[in-house]
């Protein structure tokens, strides 16, 4: 059995589409961090994504718990085109793939971006790699809302519309754990 802890990094304040950007996370907000320190498991493996509001985030979590690299993998969501910009400007831009990518997410994908399929595809390969490696441990995961709902998609078999209705806010942690042959889901979204 391993138990994945999927973290959201902190916020960034952007009110734009922000997926491959490097902005920092805002990790003011000391009493949420320690509290959410403290409901980690103490002897959890950390990792996060290689962008810095989610290496950061990880960092201010970390304490003494063992570290592995970044991966890059865990990313969040690459918007290409639509990166850095306001959904009322993408809508305005092309209405049609705008709502089919929200909607009907699945090989939807945005100019020089990448559809939920390809996000999926991507993070489960990196997740399945990481149990293999750690099996039998906690892993706390610093990511994204992408990828943390990648994963509540995953461990309760749900189209990526039904993944999308879940709210997963910063510095939240989503609890899944591995047994083998099946997924279980404790709490998603948990703000400690």
């Amino acid at each position: 059995m391993t138990r994945l802890h999927l973290v959201r990094h902190g916020p960034t304040h952007a009110k734009t589409m922000v997926g491959w950007s490097d902005l920092p996370a805002d990790l003011s907000d000391h009493a949420a961090i320690a509290r959410l320190h403290d409901h980690l498991p103490a002897q959890a493996i950390v990792i996060s994504s290689d962008l810095s509001r989610a290496a950061d985030t990880a960092s201010a979590l970390q304490g003494s718990r063992l570290r592995l690299p970044h991966h890059t993998d865990l990313r969040e969501i690459r918007f290409g085109t639509w990166e850095l910009r306001g959904f009322k400007e993408i809508e305005a831009e092309d209405p049609e793939l705008a709502f089919a990518y929200w909607d009907n997410p699945g090989d939807v994908r945005p100019p020089n971006g990448e559809s939920w399929n390809q996000v999926r595809t991507r993070v489960d390969a990196v997740i399945d790699d990481l149990i293999a490696a750690h099996a039998g441990h906690d892993l706390i995961i610093v990511a994204h809302f992408g990828v943390i709902l990648t994963q509540v998609q995953r461990a309760l078999n749900l189209d990526a519309q039904e993944a999308f209705s879940h709210r997963i806010d910063n510095l939240s942690v989503t609890d899944i754990t591995h047994h083998g042959d099946r997924w279980s889901v404790g709490r998603i979204n948990h703000c400690p």
